[in-house]
């Protein structure tokens, strides 16, 4: 380091500026975002039947996508390191709050609800006849 830490901020992201950042940031970014889109694919296709797991994995998979593909654009064009890190805060910060903050809550809630359609078959199922309505029973409105 020849500069001061707060110097290095306003300088161009590049392998001669930073030598040991900017190959491992940039290849980092290419190898997580094709791990991104290959784990999006396959949760999605399992997961087709449960709307809220897919909606988390579109919050997960844009801002990845976003985030990634911004980090190898500024790594290309020579962004100044403040953006770079503004970029990987930014997005990083985002993931993980759709992650671990927007949707736990959602998923209890939808927990529930999978748990009380289970319940509610298997008393339903367990007893044929009571889905059978024997014949005595009025219905409600009309009239023999």
């Amino acid at each position: 380091m020849k500069n001061l830490p707060w110097d290095y901020f306003w300088v161009a992201f590049n392998s001669i500026n930073f030598p040991d950042l900017f190959n491992a940031i940039w290849v980092t970014s290419l190898v997580l975002l094709i791990i991104l889109i290959v784990l999006y694919v396959l949760r999605t296709r399992a997961l087709h039947r449960h709307r809220l797991w897919l909606d988390m994995w579109e919050w997960l998979f844009w801002s990845g996508l976003i985030t990634f593909f911004l980090l190898i654009v500024g790594s290309i064009f020579q962004f100044d390191f403040a953006v770079i890190l503004v970029i990987l805060g930014s997005g990083l910060l985002t993931m993980a709050w759709a992650r671990f903050r927007r949707y736990p809550p959602l998923f209890e809630a939808y927990e529930h609800q999978l748990a009380r359609q289970r319940y509610l078959t298997r008393t339903r199922t367990t007893r044929p006849e009571a889905t059978i309505r024997s014949r005595n029973v009025r219905r409600r409105g009309k009239k023999r």
